[in-house]
């Protein structure tokens, strides 16, 4: 009974491949499809930014995967498109030039563990739907995000050309979200010093503001200082002076950003 259901599956991919290939190559308007993956009985929504034909260059799209904040979990499978990366692209369906993967994380839960391979899984699932570059994957989240992309990025140290964290963090914010951490590092005596050297030869541009009282720019300062005693390839900080929480919004309307973030290669 096993594999007639394998083979139903597969043909249910392909099928599902094959259509997104097909809307790809005939689409003139960018625009949001919406998605699922399931991971160990665990289903994640998630959506595709795909380009408009126009804005598209030759070869391959670069990918971009976006972690969303608190604010949008659920299950929903759009509340993540509403705020941070989500409203840039809606605002530039016309000219962004990229596939973009916003995936959603349940209530109440963080951007780890299996979270965070619920995320990976979706980003493979884009990049073989929509036949992505693998050279140029990009990550970037904001705030519960922002910890998400260092999750992430230090599970697979060398996938990502370049990484964009916005107001994130290394160490909980605040003793009642004790789960919101860079937990790969959470027992290291200098958890900054650690995830410097593991991600020293990966470029990272980080966006923080400066009076951000929801995640205090403290760790992103620290963090930084680490990368450059790292001597790391490429590690950027920004930090906004009259900045709260919310950089997302200059960060992601920033050209300068994504004229660097496109340039990375693996």
């Amino acid at each position: 009974m096993a594999l007639p259901r394998l083979h139903h599956l597969a043909l249910l991919v392909l099928m599902a491949v094959a259509g997104g290939c097909a809307s790809l190559a005939g689409s003139s308007d960018g625009r949001f499809v919406a998605r699922s993956v399931e991971l160990d009985g665990v289903r994640m929504p998630y959506q595709v930014f795909v380009p408009a034909a126009s804005a598209r260059g030759a070869g391959a799209l670069p990918v971009v995967l976006f972690l969303h904040g608190s604010g949008e979990r659920g299950d929903d499978g759009r509340r993540q498109t509403e705020v941070g990366l989500g409203p840039y692209l809606r605002a530039h369906a016309a000219d962004f030039p990229a596939l973009a993967v916003l995936p959603q994380v349940a209530r109440d839960e963080e951007w780890s563990g299996r979270n965070a391979r619920l995320a990976v899984a979706a980003l493979d699932a884009a990049i073989r739907e929509f036949g992505a570059d693998r050279g140029r994957q990009y990550l970037t989240g904001m705030s519960m995000g922002g910890y998400g992309s260092w999750n992430i990025a230090l599970a697979a140290p060398g996938r990502f050309a370049a990484l964009v964290p916005v107001c994130g963090a290394v160490r909980p914010p605040r003793a009642e979200r004790p789960g919101l951490r860079v937990e790969a590092v959470a027992a290291e005596a200098d958890p900054y010093q650690a995830m410097a050297l593991r991600l020293k030869d990966t470029p990272v541009w980080i966006f923080h503001g400066a009076r951000d009282d929801v995640v205090r720019p403290d760790d992103d300062r620290r963090l930084h200082a680490a990368f450059q005693q790292a001597d790391a390839r490429d590690v950027r900080y920004t930090e906004y002076p009259q900045g709260n929480h919310n950089a997302w919004d200059a960060t992601y309307a920033d050209p300068a950003m994504w004229q660097w973030l496109f340039a990375q290669r693996r």
